[in-house]
C-alpha cells in the first residue's frame, strides 16, 4: 500500500506470517474483514481506548484470525514504557508503516524511510534509537534495530509486532480478503493514503481505519468507499481553517451543506481525523461538547453564538459594537465574554480591539484571568484565556489580534495535553513563552515542594468563590460554562487545595517546539503542574507588563524562568 514508494525497503518477500527479526512472532495479531452481514459498532464508543484496563496491566488478550482460523494470542508488554518509547505522535508514521506491513503479511525487517522528516520527528527517532539518525531531509529507521530495542527494554518482550498491537489494537489481515476484492478496496482508499503521505500527522487516523474497518463498515462497497474517500480528502485538505462554519466547510468541500451533519458516514470519518489533527485519539469524546471542541481546534465552528472567548484588558474602540463592549469592560476592569459572532463581525466588519502592535498575555485557566480582574482591575494588560479546548471564538480572537499587529506571551499547565494545546496555538499565531519552559517547570516543582503543594489567591492570601465571577459589561456577561469554570477554579483555590501539582502525568508525550528541554523534564519528573501553583508569579508579571523573570516575584520566590 505504497510503502515502497515512500521509501520502505523490505529485505525479503512477504510471507504467510509476519516475521520479526527473522523469526515468526506469536504476537502478530491479525483479524479478518468484517462480514457484510455483521452489524457495525458505534464507532464513537465501541473502540477500546488505548489506556484501557488491559493496556494498563500491560497485557492484551486477542484472537488472531489468520487464513480463516481463529488462533488465540496473548500480547505482553509495559504499555506506559512503550508509549514513551514509541507511542508519541512524532513516531506515529513508524508505527503506521509497521502496521501496514503486518496487515499485508510482510516481514518487519529492513529499513523504512520518511521523506521530509521534521526536526521533532528526527529527534524522536534519535531518542528511540539512542544515536544520531543521519542527516538530510529524509529519516531512515531500521525495523530490526527497533525490534531489538523494544525486546531488550522490556517494553515489548515479544518485539515490534507485539508493540504495534498493544499501541493500536488488532491488525486486519488483508491477505484473508480475496485478491480481487482486496485490490478494489485498496484502490478506493489510495487517495487517502497519498494525502496522508503529505500529512503524516494523520497516520494515527489511518491506523484507526485499519484497526476498526470503519471505511468498509460505513461504505459497504468499494464504489461507495471511493466516493466517501474523495469527499473526506477534500474536507481534510481544507483544514485547519481560519474560521468557517461546519455547513460552509461541507458545502465548499463536497457540494452538500449537510454532508458533515451528525450521523452521516463522512461526518464520522472526518471527526475521527479532526480529533487526530487536534492531538487526540480518533475515538474521542462523542458528546456534543466534545465534537464542538474537536472541530473548533481546527478552526471550524458549529454556530456563531455558543462559541465564546473570555478576555480582560482589551482597550476596544468606538467604531463598532464589539469595540464599545470591550472599552466599557476595560474601563470597569471586568472580564468580558465575546461570542464568535462578535469576534468575526458582520459584512466584513472587524472588531476594534485597541491593542495594535502591543503584547497580549495568553493563559490557559480562567483562574488567572479572574484573579487579575480582582487584583489589577483596569490596570490589567490585554489577557486572553484559551481554556482546556480552545473554541473557534478563541482562535478567531487570537488571529484577529495577530492580524492587527499584536504579539503574544503564553503560559499554560505543565502536562501533555496542555503542551499539545500550546503547540497547536503556536502553529496558528506564534507566541513567546511566558514562564513556560523547562526552567519554569523546575521552579514550579521547587515551589510546590516549599509550599507543600498549596497555593492561594488574593492580595491577602484569601479568595472567595465569587471572586472574578461577577457580571461583566454589556453583551459580555460571564454566564454558562465559562462562568462555572471560573467559579470552580476560584473555589478550589479558596479551599487551599488548588491542585498545585495535579498528580502524575498521563496521556501521550509530545515535544515542546519552543523548548526542546521541556519534554525530557516532564518525562523525568512525571508530575503535572497546574497554573494555580504559580498564580502569584503570573499576577506579578501582569502587573509589571513583562512576561518573565524581569518582573518582581512576591514573597521572595525564585524566578521561574
Amino acid at each position: 500500500m505504497g510503502d515502497e514508494a515512500a521509501g520502505d525497503r523490505p529485505d525479503s518477500a512477504p510471507s504467510r506470517e509476519a516475521r520479526v527479526g527473522g523469526a515468526v512472532s506469536p504476537a502478530v495479531v491479525a483479524t479478518g474483514p468484517v462480514g457484510p452481514d455483521e452489524p457495525a459498532p458505534d464507532l464513537e464508543t465501541e473502540i477500546p481506548p488505548s489506556d484501557s484496563a488491559a493496556s494498563r496491566d500491560g497485557m492484551a488478550s486477542q484472537t488472531a484470525a489468520i487464513g480463516g482460523a481463529s488462533v488465540p494470542a496473548r500480547v505482553a508488554g509495559d504499555i506506559e514504557r512503550l508509549r514513551r518509547l514509541l507511542g508519541g505522535e512524532q513516531l506515529a508514521w513508524l508505527v503506521d508503516r509497521a502496521r501496514r506491513r503486518m496487515a499485508q503479511r510482510q516481514p518487519l525487517t529492513g529499513v523504512v524511510t520518511l521523506p521530509k522528516a521534521s526536526h521533532e520527528q528526527r529527534r524522536a527517532a534519535e531518542r528511540l534509537l539512542g544515536r544520531r539518525a543521519g542527516r538530510g531531509y529524509s529519516l531512515s529507521v531500521p525495523l530490526d534495530e527497533v525490534d531489538r530495542i523494544l525486546r531488550a527494554s522490556g517494553a515489548a518482550p515479544e518485539g515490534l509486532a507485539a508493540a504495534v498491537v498493544l499501541l493500536t489494537g488488532p491488525v486486519v489481515d488483508e491477505a484473508a480478503v480475496p485478491a480481487t476484492g482486496s485490490a478494489v478496496w485498496v484502490a478506493a482508499r489510495a487517495p487517502l493514503d497519498t494525502f496522508t503521505s503529505r500529512r503524516p500527522e494523520l497516520s494515527p487516523f489511518l491506523a484507526w481505519l485499519d484497526g476498526t474497518g470503519a471505511l468498509r463498515r460505513l461504505a459497504g462497497d468499494p464504489d461507495t468507499a471511493a466516493g466517501l474517500v474523495a469527499r473526506l480528502v477534500a474536507v481534510l485538505d481544507a483544514l485547519p481553517s481560519g474560521g468557517v462554519a461546519l455547513d460552509g466547510l461541507a458545502a465548499a468541500a463536497t457540494g452538500d451543506a449537510h454532508a458533515l451533519d451528525d450521523g452521516r458516514p463522512l461526518a464520522t470519518l472526518a471527526l475521527a481525523a479532526v480529533r487526530v489533527l487536534a492531538g487526540s485519539e480518533p475515538a474521542g469524546d462523542a458528546s456534543a461538547a466534545g465534537r464542538r471542541a474537536a472541530w473548533a481546534a481546527v478552526g471550524v465552528h458549529l454556530d456563531e453564538l455558543t462559541s465564546t472567548v473570555l478576555c480582560l484588558g482589551l482597550p476596544g474602540g468606538t467604531t463598532d459594537a464589539t469595540g464599545r463592549v470591550l472599552a466599557a469592560a476595560h474601563e470597569a476592569g471586568e472580564p468580558c465574554v465575546l461570542t464568535l459572532r462578535q469576534v468575526i463581525g458582520r459584512g466584513g466588519e472587524r472588531a476594534a480591539l485597541g491593542v495594535g502592535a502591543g503584547l497580549v498575555f495568553v493563559c490557559q485557566q480562567p483562574i488567572v484571568l479572574a484573579s487579575a480582574a480582582d487584583e489589577l482591575g483596569p490596570g490589567t494588560p490585554p489577557l486572553v484565556c484559551v481554556g482546556e479546548h480552545p473554541s473557534a471564538a478563541v482562535l478567531g480572537l487570537l488571529e484577529l489580534l495577530a492580524a492587527q499587529g499584536a504579539s503574544f506571551a503564553y503560559h499554560g499547565d505543565f502536562d501533555w495535553a496542555a503542551l499539545r494545546l500550546a503547540g497547536g496555538l503556536r502553529d496558528r499565531v506564534g507566541w513567546r513563552p511566558w514562564r513556560y519552559d523547562a526552567e519554569a517547570y523546575a521552579a514550579a516543582l521547587a515551589l510546590a515542594t516549599a509550599t507543600g503543594g498549596e497555593t492561594t489567591t488574593g492580595t491577602g492570601g484569601e479568595a472567595t468563590p465569587e471572586a472574578g465571577s461577577g457580571t461583566t459589561v454589556g453583551a459580555g456577561t460571564a454566564t454558562g460554562t465559562m462562568a462555572r469554570a471560573v467559579a470552580g477554579t476560584v473555589a478550589r483555590a479558596a479551599a487551599g487545595i488548588a491542585t498545585a501539582t495535579g498528580g502524575p502525568l498521563t496521556g501521550r508525550p509530545v515535544d515542546a517546539s519552543w523548548d526542546p528541554a521541556l519534554r525530557p523534564a516532564l518525562e523525568r519528573h512525571g508530575i503535572r503542574v497546574d497554573e494555580e501553583l504559580v498564580l502569584r508569579t503570573l499576577l506579578a508579571d501582569l502587573a509589571a507588563g513583562v512576561p518573565g523573570p524581569a518582573a518582581a516575584v512576591p514573597g521572595g520566590a525564585a524566578p521561574a524562568g
